[in-house]
């Protein structure tokens, strides 16, 4: 009876193993999956203003470079915009600097669940793809109009209407279905971290390549310092 029980093939055995298999199979399966949605990037934003890789809205061709990473909820952003925009502007059209805008997604947490930062952001993208001109003109559009944080924020008509006013039109869907959201969430984890800071922060400012202390910003007026 022993001879004939070892010769015996053990289906049991054989059962559950292949169960285990199939289910380290659908582990392994499940965590390359939620793997790569995390990394998913999304579909990129197309078009000349719009550097692919890092995420910038690119303005001018100046052999310096300026990066700002901005959150269109962040009210020190709006006061960066409003304090150094028309100097910054300087710079570019005078050929001494590319200005490179990451709008990035850090505070969706203050719009009540709207993502209000993520849907401005994507809005970015949407404008610049369509009229790289008009990228510049939005943002300072979007900035005097900032909600304040822990509302909802600007609805997508009246993000739709701002870009109307600065010239761009056609990009209804673009905006509503949140075409670049996946894009911004990839950008917004490669936002550096800035000297000091713990985390990501906006503004985030780099001075040719290398990203400063917003401690380290010079006054109004002596902007052009941080390229001499």
């Amino acid at each position: 009876m022993a001879n004939a029980a070892a010769g015996k093939t053990n289906w049991f055995a054989i059962w559950v193993s292949v169960a285990v298999v199939a289910v380290v199979a659908v582990v392994v399966a499940l965590v390359v999956w939620m793997n790569n949605s995390a990394t998913d990037p999304g579909t990129a934003p197309s078009g000349s203003g719009i550097d692919q890789q890092t995420g910038a809205v690119v303005v001018g061709s100046g052999e310096q470079t300026l990066d700002i990473y901005i959150d269109f909820m962040c009210p020190i952003c709006s006061q960066f915009e409003q304090t150094y925009g028309d100097e910054i502007l300087d710079l570019v059209n005078d050929g001494t600097i590319t200005l490179n805008i990451h709008p990035i997604a850090i505070l969706d947490r203050y719009s009540q669940g709207a993502e209000y930062s993520t849907r401005s952001a994507n809005a970015m993208y949407c404008v610049a793809e369509a009229d790289p001109d008009a990228a510049v003109p939005f943002m300072q559009a979007m900035f005097a109009q900032q909600p304040d944080e822990n509302s909802t924020g600007l609805t997508d008509d009246e993000i739709l209407a701002i870009a109307k006013s600065v010239g761009v039109e056609g990009i209804d869907s673009c905006v509503t279905d949140g075409t670049y959201k996946k894009f911004v969430a990839a950008m917004t984890d490669k936002t550096p971290i800035a000297p000091g800071s713990s985390g990501i922060g906006t503004p985030t400012i780099a001075v040719n390549g290398e990203v400063i202390s917003n401690t380290t910003i010079p006054a109004k007026g002596q902007f052009k310092t941080l390229f001499q």
